[in-house]
């Protein structure tokens, strides 16, 4: 059997109990380490499940997946995902390699960024797709996500943004050179996440447009949601390119047409109460 258990988004105890019964009884327990982290580490996590985790990088999951599930023929294999198997990123493809070399499989949910952002006050339902931040580089500036984020906004809804995780990135000079050496990690910050939206405004002004999204949309920043030091801060684009948030992971929404008990519970995080309201009350019904 295959388990697909997700891990939930603070510590070690949030694991489902039905989740920690099926990771002891697995003989080997995979921790997949490329689409998010937790807020303790690895071992922190095998003291309290009792199990040897073996890392799982984004080269092992997608190059080594045939290995990794043929020991599931044999004896019983758990992969642990950060949040829900099916959350942010999904891992469909560990499942239908699983089913076609039959091994059946069962999947263990748990919370993910997905519904506990949730903890900001804005309502679920209000909240249109979601999009992923990726980071610039000096050759490589998207602006699909912004795109996307507009859509929402038109149609009213609330945008959920996803930021970059590098982990285990090679620089374009060591992949070309079959050199594995890898890149420090990095996570993006509700700040540059924040100061790309801005440029993509300016350029887009410059291009003649009229963004839908400006620097006094209202937005909200999280931080290590779920975690005991978890951060909320709500108040317009251009305060999130300066509010401190701290360490990873974050999260940042950009506000559609708020309720007016959506917009009661922003003002509980917000960074500055009087140009919050005056930006807010533009986008209530």
């Amino acid at each position: 059997m295959l388990y697909l258990v997700g891990l939930g988004l603070g510590d070690a105890k949030d694991i489902t109990v039905k989740g920690l019964e099926a990771v002891r009884r697995c003989r080997r327990v995979y921790l997949e380490a490329y689409t998010s982290v937790l807020t303790v580490g690895k071992e922190a996590l095998e003291e309290f499940y009792g199990t040897e985790l073996i890392l799982a990088d984004r080269e092992m999951v997608e190059q080594e997946a045939d290995s990794l599930l043929k020991e599931a023929d044999v004896y019983d294999v758990a992969f642990l995902v950060v949040g829900d198997p099916f959350g942010a990123t999904t891992h469909s493809d560990l499942v239908l390699r699983a089913v076609k070399l039959g091994i059946p499989y069962k999947v263990i949910h748990n919370a993910s960024i997905m519904n506990a952002v949730g903890c900001c006050g804005l309502q679920l339902y209000n909240f249109g797709e979601t999009v992923s931040i990726v980071f610039w580089t000096d050759t490589w500036k998207p602006e699909s996500f912004f795109d996307k984020i507009e859509k929402n906004r038109q149609n009213g809804m609330h945008t959920l943004c996803l930021l970059d995780i590098k982990v285990k990135e090679q620089s374009l000079e060591n992949l070309m050179k079959g050199r594995k050496i890898y890149e420090p990690p990095r996570y993006m910050s509700v700040n540059q996440a924040a100061e790309q939206l801005l440029a993509i405004i300016q350029n887009r002004r410059l291009q003649g447009e009229k963004p839908e999204i400006t620097e006094n949309t209202v937005c909200v920043g999280l931080a290590r949601v779920g975690a005991v030091d978890e951060k909320i801060v709500s108040g317009t684009l251009q305060q999130m390119s300066s509010v401190e948030l701290g360490a990873p992971l974050h999260s940042l929404i950009v506000t559609g047409t708020m309720h007016p008990l959506e917009l009661e519970m922003l003002k509980l995080f917000s960074v500055d109460s009087s140009s919050f309201e005056n930006n807010a009350c533009q986008r209530t019904t």
